[in-house]
């Protein structure tokens, strides 16, 4: 698995650009990339979206850094070298849909499936395997990113959001909900809840 993590200007693929990729291949974690670019031109900056990741405004137009396809691209070539091509992660198809729109727009060779691993799902199938009701908010599960840290016993994603650390984070629940062992050695010190 490449366990992925995008921050972007948006939600939407189609008039927001991705501005970093983390990630980090998961049969051998030292194996890392991370990379910023500025915004394709035209595209929408949210405030929303730097509240979260901290990226200003002067560093989405930075003319001094790479396009989001020359980052796409480093990212193909960096994944090429991992073992296995499944993308996983908190929410790994809006990450891929972010890297492949910036990937068609340069006209590049897509390497990668379409179906992903995301640890929402892993979380609520371990819940429900254990007896443990999923939290639910409006009539649907509330299981986002914070909640399944606590549940696998690692702290939240430090804010800003950083993409390489969103990986992590991400990498190291998968760890813990498929094969109930540490992966990281900065997680080391947190224990599995479960065990």
């Amino acid at each position: 698995m490449i366990v992925v993590d995008v921050e972007a200007s948006g939600v939407d693929m189609n008039k927001d650009s991705m501005l970093s990729i983390g990630a980090f291949d998961f049969d051998n974690p030292k194996n890392q990339f991370y990379g910023e670019c500025k915004i394709w031109d035209g595209a929408h900056i949210n405030d929303d979206a730097l509240a979260v990741n901290g990226f200003t405004k002067d560093q989405c137009t930075d003319e001094t850094k790479q396009n989001d396809i020359e980052l796409a691209k480093k990212f193909i070539d960096w994944a090429k070298t991992c073992k296995e091509h499944t993308f996983a992660g908190q929410n790994p198809s809006f990450d891929r849909d972010f890297i492949h729109s910036s990937a068609l727009r340069g006209h590049l060779d897509w390497p990668f499936a379409f179906r992903t691993i995301d640890q929402h799902s892993l979380c609520f199938m371990h819940m429900i395997k254990r007896g443990v009701t999923p939290p639910i908010s409006n009539d649907r599960t509330d299981l986002n990113s914070d909640k399944i840290m606590e549940y696998v016993g690692i702290p939240t994603e430090p804010h800003p959001h950083n993409a390489l650390n969103g990986a992590k984070v991400a990498g190291e629940a998968i760890s813990r909900l498929l094969y109930d062992r540490k992966l990281l050695p900065e997680f080391d010190k947190y224990p599995i809840p479960w065990l």
